[in-house]
């Protein structure tokens, strides 16, 4: 097997019912019109339109398990809408993932779904167990044939399947990993359901070097290599061998369950004095690490970096003017607030910060006569104090460390309010706020550097001066700006920014939010989740609740 099958056994039996979200729908098609092709016709057949009668369901189905219990990939795919896609997958259920004796039993049909389970045996070098499981299928009308056909996902075959998987069985090439946290406290998929795909990539990564001895698996190979492979069913167990990372099981099962509140959520904890990872979490549909390799805009968070580029050029100080004008005007391009923020003409820029006012960031965004600015002067910032945006962080699985462009017209403004064509996720701006309550940026890690000799990222930090007015812009935030109901209740140094993304196309912004709470920084990101304290900040305020 390929590296990365995954640490965390699967029992003998496997269960899992597939939602029936998107089930019952069907394909419309337009009849050809001419008679029926009897002797003497002139036109073509007609073709059946709308959605299939509850025969064709059940014939359809039944002809479509019978090919996949015989093991006939080729009809089995030929009896969906999509059998280029469905082939490689079926060939591999018997081929190489050695699936065999394959019962299937339907059950209750729901209109065009057909809910069934599935008993099987995997056997492997002398090594047999039973498999079963439960998935769901649906018929539809074919677009072109008119037939009634089963409408093809991966998840027909399994629910755990993607576009792109396959199965296999065999020997593991990476041994079993057992993940501690920094207090030796194992972490498990079953336990903090977020880390089971970043389980699976330490154990591509590190199983071999961690000391254990390979088992026999059955698995799903995953198209991303990096992801590393699934396990289904383990024929025989490997020993395996400790990695221990930085987590904090503590954390981690605060940020598991506050990213349960909203779909579509991520969130990342770092300790600002070493920059070791607490945890990361993501509630999504997919298994993507939305946390560490999320590309989005990150909307007024971005106002952290912005405003120590303003402090550090010279441009402006917190206490400084920065009228919060209702629009700004950059390169023909009007700026304007959120709704019902009210104007200030005396704002000052910790004003503007707390309160989150787009136009009063924008209308500096040239600099001074004095001290000007230029198209590079926000990514210089980013890149030379924040360590963003060169794609050199090491953290011991797949990251984004961030994308800062140098950017003209428009953009350079919308860049500094975290639009435009900036990019970031919860562990860019989880180190964004521990560089900017330190001085001093330390690349997130997940695993100990010393493990494999990785050279980690670095760059020159922020002057104490720009740190202590940071401090003061994120404290007063917290406390009485955008995030202080979120953050109502937490004692001890803290401080926090709010923002609210806008994105091309969908009606509600993504939230986001940052913050830290002693040696603790954290950032959320809710996609579709509206205001920055609405969503994402009552998740990076639960995580900071447990200090660490």
């Amino acid at each position: 097997m390929r590296k990365g099958a995954k640490a965390a056994i699967v029992g003998s039996v496997f269960a899992v019912m597939v939602g029936g979200a998107g089930y019952g729908a069907y394909n419309v098609v337009t009849a050809i019109s001419g008679d029926e092709g009897t002797s003497g016709s002139s036109g073509p057949a007609a073709v059946k339109t709308g959605p299939p009668s509850a025969d064709e369901v059940k014939e359809a189905s039944e002809k479509f398990f019978a090919a996949w219990e015989k093991g006939d990939a080729v009809t089995a795919a030929a009896l969906t809408n999509n059998d280029a896609d469905a082939d490689p997958v079926l060939s591999s259920y018997s081929g190489a993932g050695h699936i065999a004796k394959v019962q299937i039993t339907p059950g209750t049909p729901s209109g065009a779904s057909v809910p069934f389970s599935v008993k099987a045996t995997v056997s492997f070098d002398g090594k047999s167990k039973p498999l079963s499981y439960d998935s769901e299928l649906t018929v539809v009308r074919g677009l072109t044939t008119g037939k009634a056909l089963v409408d093809w996902k991966p998840t027909v075959i399994h629910p755990e399947l993607a576009k792109g998987d396959t199965f296999v069985t065999g020997e593991a090439a990476n041994p079993p990993i057992e993940a501690v946290d920094r207090n030796n406290v194992v972490l498990t998929a079953e336990k903090y359901p977020s880390l089971g795909p970043i389980l699976d990539e330490l154990r591509g990564k590190y199983g071999e070097s961690a000391g254990g001895t390979s088992g026999v698996e059955l698995a799903i190979r995953h198209e991303d290599e990096n992801a590393g492979d699934t396990t289904l069913l383990t024929l025989a167990k490997g020993e395996p061998g400790k990695l221990r990372t930085t987590l904090s099981a503590s954390v981690q099962a605060a940020a598991e369950k506050a990213v349960k509140e909203y779909d579509q959520s991520s969130v990342v904890a770092v300790k600002p004095s070493t920059g070791e990872v607490l945890a990361v979490a993501n509630n999504r549909k997919d298994a993507f690490n939305a946390a560490f390799l999320g590309r989005v805009a990150p909307g007024s968070t971005m106002k952290i970096v912005t405003a120590a580029m303003l402090i550090d050029n010279g441009v402006a100080s917190m206490n400084g003017p920065a009228p919060c004008t209702p629009t700004a005007i950059w390169q023909s391009q009007t700026f304007k607030n959120l709704t019902n923020m009210q104007p200030n003409e005396n704002a000052t820029l910790l004003n503007d910060f707390m309160r989150s006012c787009n136009t009063g960031f924008i209308n500096l965004i040239d600099g001074t006569d004095a001290n000007p600015l230029t198209d590079e002067s926000l990514t210089t910032e980013a890149q030379s104090r924040f360590g963003l945006g060169q794609d050199n962080w090491k953290t011991g699985i797949a990251s984004f460390d961030g994308s800062v462009p140098a950017s003209g017209g428009p953009d350079r403004a919308a860049n500094a309010i975290g639009q435009g064509q900036v990019q970031m996720n919860p562990l860019n701006l989880a180190s964004v706020t521990a560089t900017a309550m330190t001085g001093t940026f330390r690349q997130p890690v997940l695993v100990s550097p010393e493990l494999d000799d990785r050279q980690l990222a670095t760059a020159k930090g922020l002057p104490s001066n720009t740190v202590s007015q940071l401090r003061s812009m994120m404290n007063a935030t917290a406390v009485s700006g955008t995030a202080a109901k979120a953050m109502a209740g937490l004692g001890g140094s803290i401080g926090a920014k709010t923002g609210s993304a806008e994105i091309d196309g969908k009606a509600v912004s993504d939230s986001w939010f940052t913050g830290y709470r002693n040696d603790i920084s954290a950032a959320a990101l809710v996609q579709g989740g509206g205001h920055g304290g609405d969503a994402a900040g009552p998740i990076v305020a639960a995580v900071l609740r447990t200090g660490g």
